[in-house]
């Protein structure tokens, strides 16, 4: 059951990294390239957080007498 919870974390996450990637885009669009730099920067955070919780997820073993 732990482990269904990291995988919807993961998912969280990467689904907010989506969004910050789409408000970069936006900020390409509107011409505003500090706008689009920083939500880039987010993006990426968000982007590693969302890959270390999915591949801890995975790759999480348990030990002891309830495996």
């Amino acid at each position: 059951m732990g482990r269904i919870f990291g995988f919807v974390a993961g998912l969280i996450w990467v689904g907010f990294a989506t969004m910050a990637f789409s408000a970069s885009s936006a900020g390409r669009g509107a011409g505003q390239p500090d706008v689009a730099f920083w939500w880039s920067v987010i993006t990426v955070l968000y982007t590693i957080a969302a890959t270390v919780a999915l591949v801890g997820t995975a790759r999480h073993r348990r030990t002891g007498p309830n495996k």
